[in-house]
């Protein structure tokens, strides 16, 4: 698989994916999984190849979306993948104006884009994710996220190295009243 040069990406360590994959293991298959600031694609690649219905891959950089799609290809993945070369906060915007729901999310943004606060609040305030799915938000060890962005609640962290990947739940619906 390819990867982007330089340092305009960041790829997930393979220990740190296959922690990720560990965890993930038993809910993802026939899910719909968005790999924001998909990078090289690996890790949505990686999440087809154990049985993800679909994954929509956005990647704001030109050269990471071609080899996005080099990859796709090489890999023979035609069906089930949709490439968006858009940022991230674009993108969400147009799915929830389409009511475009995922049932896993995995953002994973330059650590210092500044992404993270708006980015965590548009998933867990637009519908962007089904209830009961999950949000995985890798980031440097040293940054702090809030226990709740609208409908997320966090409920784990996994440190690795510099990196760690902390969990979201979309909780219930609330009741109408």
């Amino acid at each position: 698989m390819k990867s982007v040069p330089g340092s305009v990406v960041r790829p997930t360590s393979d220990r740190l994916r296959e922690t990720l994959f560990n965890i993930l293991s038993p809910q993802i298959e026939g899910k719909r999984l968005l790999d924001l600031c998909a990078g090289s694609g690996a890790i949505g690649i990686e999440a087809l190849s154990r049985g993800a219905a679909s994954v929509t891959f956005v990647e704001s950089s030109r050269r990471a979306f071609q080899i996005i799609c080099e990859n796709l290809s090489h890999c023979g993945i035609t069906e089930g993948v949709c490439v968006v070369n858009r940022d991230a906060l674009t993108a969400l915007k147009y799915f929830a104006s389409r009511q475009i729901v995922f049932d896993l999310v995995y953002f994973d943004p330059p650590y210092e884009s500044g992404l993270y606060l708006p980015v965590m609040h548009m998933l867990g305030e637009k519908g962007l994710v089904s209830v009961g799915g999950t949000v995985i938000c890798e980031h440097h060890s040293k940054l702090d996220l809030l226990p709740a962005y609208g409908q997320l609640t966090h409920y784990r962290d996994v440190k690795q190295g510099g990196s760690t990947l902390s969990f979201y739940i979309r909780e219930q619906d609330e009741p109408s009243r």
